[in-house]
């Protein structure tokens, strides 16, 4: 691991309020993981929360009979393992990198000590958690009033980010996963894309966004 003592914070920190983004940026120490490594798992103590550099994490949870549901995936600049900081309790979810990854890691003590020393960096703090309460909201919008072609055109799209052009990091059932549905009923929704235009696929994993607006316009309630 590499730690970060000056400078400006790196550009992933930049989605973080600027104030707390300089202290915790400080404060991280970098850290590599292969695709497919798990960054913790539900159930374990947590000690640090994690600021995604380059890459993409599946934050995820499992049922009693192996299956697994994707809640989240995160790319660059998202802040995840937060939770556990407030309340003690040990972590709710699994993280796993659907990529290679390289995280910045900043130990919880080090988080208090920076709001110990700036207590108006709560609020910094409060905003990042409204956000992710949005965003909890807009998922269950979405498994509530979407149909899988709408989650599937969604999932894509958050993948795909601001580029037309993209590699899919996951597997077909981690896919399907995200989506909340079968993955012959994935791959049917995607599918119908390509047949009207909207998607085109080569190379299995590789996509091109041809119509945005079309897609967009299908993951709305």
């Amino acid at each position: 691991m590499q730690s970060r003592r000056s400078g400006e914070p790196p550009e992933s920190f930049g989605s973080l309020p600027r104030a707390l983004a300089e202290q915790l940026a400080a404060r991280a120490r970098t850290r590599r993981y292969r695709r497919g490594e798990y960054i913790c798992h539900a159930g374990e103590p947590a000690t640090r929360l994690f600021v995604v550099d380059s890459g993409r994490i599946a934050i995820a949870v499992r049922a009693r009979d192996g299956r697994e549901s994707v809640a989240a995936v995160l790319g660059p600049g998202s802040l995840f393992g937060e939770l556990p900081f407030f309340d003690g309790v040990p972590r709710s979810s699994d993280a796993r990198a659907l990529t290679p990854v390289l995280l910045g890691e900043i130990d919880y003590d080090a988080v208090r000590e920076v709001i110990d020393e700036q207590p108006g960096l709560l609020w910094d703090v409060a905003l990042i958690l409204t956000r992710r309460l949005r965003d909890t909201d807009e998922a269950l919008a979405d498994a509530m009033f979407l149909d899988v072609t709408g989650r599937t055109a969604k999932r894509l799209l958050q993948i795909a980010g601001n580029d037309d052009e993209f590699s899919l990091p996951v597997t077909q059932e981690e896919l399907a996963a995200m989506v909340g549905a079968s993955r012959e009923r994935v791959n049917k929704a995607i599918a119908t894309f390509v047949r009207l235009g909207w998607l085109q696929i080569s190379a299995r994993t590789r996509y091109r966004i041809l119509d945005r607006d079309e897609l967009e316009a299908r993951t709305r309630v």
